[in-house]
């Protein structure tokens, strides 16, 4: 038992470990031309063109209440102090001034707002096609800014076996969120995963197929200053 226990305590500590490196890992990643400022038209641009390879995180993510707050309600525009910034130092300086937030959720690091669940709704009717996206080839690298469903379906859709729907140029989609993400190295159910948290989505997995739809659920709503906001 006791060696159970301690076996136990090893594996959480490791766990642990590998949660609370993403910040050095970040810190290892500078922003190209060494902004001052990041706002509604640059700051996803910035954050995910500076996201390199790494093995802690495989996917920086902008879930749709953080894309709400920089193209929506503009309330982001924070200004960079380091001579020289990392990644880290820019969403450090996100979370610390503007109403952005960040989790990690291994292996994604997530910029959410108040609006966002954080947990995917995910229903399995095959289990089988869930093993085939796991074990599928991974996608070397994938960077999407505020781009529709059939744009990232475009891209990702060659690379996974498994039917995507609803395909494009249909009605089924308009309503998602447009998605804006960065990933390296994601499995095809880890590439989904990741389509679904940018996309505000949730998806079934069917025989050979996978069906996302709109996600109804939904967090707090937004404390605004003033509505319209500012332009």
């Amino acid at each position: 038992m006791r060696i159970f226990n301690l076996l136990l305590l090893l594996v959480s500590g490791v766990a642990a470990s590998a949660a609370e490196s993403w910040p050095a890992v970040l810190t290892g990643m500078p922003l190209a031309g060494n902004p001052n400022v990041l706002n509604h038209s640059n700051c996803a641009q910035v954050v995910l063109s500076a996201f390199q390879s790494n093995a802690t995180v495989k996917a920086l993510i902008f879930m749709p209440g953080a894309t709400d707050e920089l193209y929506f309600f503009r309330r982001v525009n924070v200004e960079l102090t380091n001579t020289s910034p990392t990644l880290f130092d820019a969403i450090s300086t996100l979370t610390n001034k503007s109403h952005l937030r960040v989790a990690f959720r291994d292996p994604f690091l997530l910029i959410y707002s108040e609006e966002d669940l954080l947990e995917l709704n995910i229903e399995i009717k095959h289990t089988a096609t869930v093993e085939k996206l796991k074990a599928g080839k991974p996608l070397s690298h994938l960077m999407f800014l505020d781009s529709d469903w059939d744009k990232m379906l475009g891209v990702i859709q060659p690379s996974i076996k498994t039917s995507l729907e609803p395909w494009t140029k249909t009605r089924a989609s308009w309503h998602f969120y447009r998605h804006t993400f960065a990933g390296w190295n994601l499995t095809p159910w880890e590439t989904l995963e990741a389509a679904a948290l940018a996309g505000k989505t949730q998806f079934r997995v069917n025989r050979h197929s996978v069906r996302f739809e709109l996600d109804p659920r939904f967090g707090s709503l937004p404390k605004l200053e003033q509505f319209p906001p500012k332009r």
